[in-house]
């Protein structure tokens, strides 16, 4: 008796639960979700190409790294199945994206919308960009030794470069270098031809008595 009571209360059991399987939920009818279709029924190949692009702008939500077209999951199989039946009816891109988002919510979309915060997602590589360039640009010329706006060298910069003609302003250097320029050029003086306005230091006279 005891035995029997068991097996009974185990069939009674396993019945119970059987009947709190869930069911599937049936998809809202689109016509009272989005209205009546506003674009072109489709049919044979250009219904499949359209089909295929508009799954490709959803986000499964089972696996969500992958598109409605992409992901190999139930569930993206029958949302492709019915983005194939809208689009056959003549629904546009949009009212298909519009009627998935009202079950899945603004999630559903793997390109959000410009719309509330969103517009912060499209914005904010932008004006991380501009911001960037911006603080690189300040940097350098707040940085000592580089050029101005204008083109103008540093301020800091050293006292230009000696000219060819230019002497030492120290005189018995400056007379060593006139000798070697007379000697080298054949200058008389040691004075450029292109510059008889140099102004050579005074020298002592060769051959002079120590």
């Amino acid at each position: 008796m005891r035995r029997l009571a068991l097996v009974g209360l185990i069939a009674g059991l396993a019945a119970g639960l059987g009947a709190q399987e869930p069911t599937e939920v049936t998809a809202p009818d689109p016509r009272s979700a989005v209205g009546a279709p506003s674009g072109r029924a489709l049919s044979g190949s250009a219904l499949d190409a359209e089909s295929d692009r508009v799954a490709g702008l959803l986000r499964c939500p089972v696996c969500q790294g992958l598109s409605v077209a992409d992901s190999p999951t139930g569930m993206a199989v029958k949302m492709r199945q019915q983005v194939h039946e809208m689009v056959g009816a003549g629904y546009d891109e949009e009212q298909i994206l519009s009627y998935f988002e009202r079950s899945y919510g603004e999630f559903v979309r793997l390109e959000p919308p410009l719309r509330g915060v969103n517009w912060l997602v499209w914005a904010g590589p932008v004006g991380g960009l501009l911001l960037g360039a911006f603080a690189i640009r300040r940097a350098l010329r707040s940085r000592p030794g580089t050029v101005g706006s204008a083109g103008e060298p540093p301020s800091d910069a050293g006292e230009p470069l000696p000219g060819p003609d230019s002497l030492p302003a120290d005189e018995s250097l400056a007379a060593y270098v006139l000798s070697v320029r007379e000697r080298a050029y054949g200058w008389p003086g040691g004075i450029s031809p292109s510059r008889p306005d140099t102004l050579a230091p005074p020298r002592k006279a060769e051959g002079s008595a120590s």
